[in-house]
């Protein structure tokens, strides 16, 4: 199964690979290709926390969403795809949202990498503040809503600019004292048709990539 991958970054590597175990909140446009990402690659634990269920609408950009799959639960579909990639993955589904109530059943220092691609503010926040506090490893999903753009960077949280997300987010953290994120962003502009929509526009190509690169990122740092 992961001859290509061993061929590419030998051994050593797919067995670092094997042992991590990576939690990733959110299985929507950004958190469903990360998890592809990361299943293929051969991490062999795997954690997946939506407490969504599936909405016609996910479909333009959700790896997940299918006529099929409509009105399930995202992070157990999520779990049956990655299962049916490779049947050794351990793989836990919890259909909840993280918040302040269910943030203490989460051992997040027994993962080698957290992944934040909420949509929510408020959890993004409390995930960051969870992680730094307790140094673990996390990555965070700024906006890829409103962009025709897909060009995204890895940087701190305090080094971006142009993304109206990551803007709420510097002003937020720093009022709670983290010091440091790692990032996925894009600071090219929203969509010139978006911008005075109510409803976030998104396209098939942009979630995807932002996704991708932050399974880039985590495997980089896993292997490393």
């Amino acid at each position: 199964m992961f001859t290509r991958t061993r061929l590419l970054i030998g051994d050593e590597a797919v067995e670092k690979l094997k042992c991590s175990s990576v939690i990733v909140f959110g299985a929507g446009g950004v958190g469903s290709y990360c998890i592809e990402a990361l299943a293929r690659a051969g991490v062999g634990s795997l954690c997946i926390v939506d407490g969504d269920t599936v909405a016609i609408s996910n479909i333009n950009r959700q790896l997940y969403a299918l006529n099929t799959t409509v009105g399930k639960a995202k992070a157990e579909v999520a779990k049956e795809r990655i299962l049916d990639i490779n049947p050794d993955v351990k793989v836990d589904a919890k259909a909840v949202y993280l918040n302040n109530d269910t943030l203490p059943s989460f051992d997040l220092g027994s993962y080698s990498f957290v992944v934040d691609a909420i949509d929510m503010v408020t959890a993004k926040i409390l995930l960051a503040v969870e992680c730094e506090s307790k140094g673990i490893p996390e990555i965070s999903a700024m906006g890829a809503g409103n962009r025709l753009s897909a060009s995204f960077s890895v940087t701190d949280i305090y080094s971006t600019s142009g993304c109206p997300l990551a803007r709420v987010m510097r002003r937020e953290l720093k009022k709670r004292g983290v010091q440091k994120l790692k990032v996925v962003f894009c600071e090219d502009p929203a969509a010139k048709h978006a911008e005075n929509e109510r409803t976030i526009a998104s396209i098939s190509y942009v979630p995807a990539m932002a996704g991708l690169k932050i399974a880039e990122e985590v495997i980089k740092t896993l292997i490393s």
